[in-house]
């Protein structure tokens, strides 16, 4: 895997081994981030199911100020942490080694807002009311979630939320979402 633009572009970022994680492939991040040019430079980021951290990784190399990676997987947060390190992202990365419910809660209490939200749950995990709505108090009033899903499969995010857009690439589907204008007073 490599970083496809921006300042570490070229650079090869590792993958954490098995099948615990399924990391995006290099042309699907290349087509999801041209379509999100304009939303990233300056965006605090957050990868939930982050895997590698690719996502967050190239968001940050194309500009992004800061982003959080949360994974439950202690092989793939050792990955994140090489890869950061590899690219130089110490200064502006927080890495969470926990389920997803157990961030959520902690970047709650931190009082902390993002402006994209890279979700890239297993494919097994089709009802994502819970995970969607428990967002709602870290989203900033333009925020974006960015979900990976299998293609032609749509993974319920309950009605607080609509879907803006969506693209496949083969097996790998992409839905971006924003919150709806009645659920933004927190």
């Amino acid at each position: 895997m490599r970083i496809i633009a921006g300042e570490s572009r070229g650079r090869r970022i590792e993958a954490p081994e098995g099948k615990n994680t399924r990391p995006t492939l290099d042309r699907v991040r290349e087509n999801l981030f041209n379509m999100l040019q304009g939303e990233v430079p300056g965006s605090r980021v957050l990868d939930l199911f982050s895997g590698s951290g690719a996502l967050s990784l190239e968001a940050l190399s194309r500009g992004a100020n800061e982003a959080v990676l949360s994974d439950r997987d202690r092989n793939a947060v050792r990955v994140q942490h090489k890869n950061i390190k590899a690219l130089g992202y110490e200064d502006c990365t927080t890495v969470l080694c926990a389920d997803w419910k157990t961030s959520v809660k902690e970047l709650r209490e931190q009082g902390r807002l993002f402006d994209l939200v890279f979700l890239d749950p297993p494919y097994s995990m089709t009802d994502l009311r819970d995970v969607f709505r428990s967002l709602e108090p870290l989203l900033s009033e333009q925020a974006l979630i960015i979900l990976e899903h299998k293609a032609g499969e749509h993974p319920e995010t309950g009605a607080g939320f609509s879907c803006i857009r969506e693209r496949n690439w083969g097996y790998c589907g992409v839905s971006f979402f924003r919150m709806n204008s009645d659920n933004t007073d927190n």
